[in-house]
C-alpha cells in the first residue's frame, strides 16, 4: 500500500478492504483512492493468512449481521473501520460507490462545495454503470455458468457494447472533461474542480481496463477522443500516488475478473 505522511498516519484510521484475493476487481476502484491520497489501508485477503476467510466471514456469511452488529453485507467489497461505529465498534459499509463516498471527504478526493461532491458521485455511478456493461460483455446469460457456456450470446453483447455503449459513455466522459476545461478549472486534466477526486480515478480504471479487454476496439476509439483517451488518461497515471501504485507489485493484473480480453470479442 502507499506510504503515508506522517500526518496522515496519525488522522486516519487503519482502513480494511475487504475483497477478493489476486484479481483487481470493484476493489481496485477503492484501492486507487487510497492510493491516490496516500493514505495506508490494510487489503485484507491479499496482505493477510488467513485474510480471505475474514472477507468471507463478514461479506458471505448469510446471518442477519456482518460484524459487530453490523447490517449483512450483500457481497465483497466492503470497508471495515475499526472505531467507526457505534460505541466504538467497528463500521462495516459495503458496495463500492457507497464507499468512495464515505472516503471522498476523508481523503480530501472531492471538492468543498456539495454540488460538486453529488457531481463527482454522479460521474462514478455512471463509470461504474460502465463497468458492469463490461462484465456483461463475457456473462450476458448467468454469472455462475462459464464463458465457454454463453460465448455465443457474449458475441453479440460484445458486439453492442463496442458499437453503441463504449462511445455514448466515452462521449458523456469528455463532455464533463471539456465542461470543466472551459467553464471550471480543471484545465482539461481533471473531471471536476482543480485537484484529482474519485471520479477521475474511478473513470480511468474503467477506460484502463477497456483498453485491456477490447484494445483494437479503444485503439479505434482513441482517434475519436484523443484528449480524454490521451492527455486525460495518461495524466491521472502521473498522479503522486498513483503513478508509483502502478508501477508497484500492489497492481495485480487483469485476469479472470471483470476485465477480460478474449479476443473473438473485439474488433475484427
Amino acid at each position: 500500500m502507499a506510504q503515508p505522511s506522517a500526518k496522515k498516519q496519525r488522522t486516519h484510521p487503519q482502513y480494511e478492504l475487504l475483497y477478493h484475493p489476486g484479481i483487481p476487481g470493484r476493489g481496485e476502484f477503492i484501492r486507487l483512492a487510497f492510493e491516490a491520497a496516500g493514505v495506508p489501508y490494510i487489503d485484507v485477503a491479499n496482505e493477510q493468512k488467513e485474510g480471505y476467510g475474514i472477507v468471507q466471514q463478514v461479506c458471505m456469511n448469510k446471518t442477519t449481521e456482518s460484524a459487530d452488529n453490523n447490517p449483512p453485507v450483500f457481497s465483497p467489497p466492503a470497508l471495515r473501520v475499526p472505531g467507526g461505529g457505534k460505541d466504538g465498534t467497528a463500521l462495516v459499509i459495503g458496495q463500492t460507490p457507497n464507499i468512495l463516498w464515505y472516503l471522498g471527504e476523508r481523503l480530501d478526493l472531492v471538492p468543498e462545495d456539495e454540488a460538486g461532491k453529488y457531481y463527482v458521485q454522479q460521474i462514478t455511478l455512471t463509470a461504474l454503470d460502465l463497468n458492469n456493461e463490461m462484465h456483461d460483455t463475457h456473462h450476458p446469460i448467468a454469472v455462475m455458468k462459464y464463458y465457454e457456456d454463453q460465448k455465443e450470446e457474449s458475441l453479440k453483447k460484445a458486439q453492442d457494447v463496442r458499437q453503441n455503449r463504449i462511445p455514448k459513455f466515452l462521449s458523456y466522459f469528455d463532455r464533463t472533461r471539456q465542461h470543466n476545461e472551459h467553464h471550471g478549472s480543471g484545465k482539461g486534466k481533471y473531471l471536476v474542480g482543480d485537484k484529482l477526486t474519485y471520479a477521475d480515478t474511478t473513470v480511468w480504471q474503467v477506460l484502463d481496463g477497456c483498453m485491456f479487454a477490447f484494445p483494437k476496439e479503444m485503439a479505434a476509439r482513441k482517434e475519436e477522443f484523443p484528449q480524454l483517451l490521451g492527455d486525460f488518461y495518461e495524466a491521472i497515471k502521473q498522479e503522486s500516488g498513483i503513478k508509483e501504485y502502478l508501477s508497484s507489485k500492489r497492481r495485480m493484473s487483469y485476469s479472470m475478473g471483470i476485465f477480460r480480453h478474449y479476443p473473438e470479442l473485439d474488433r475484427q
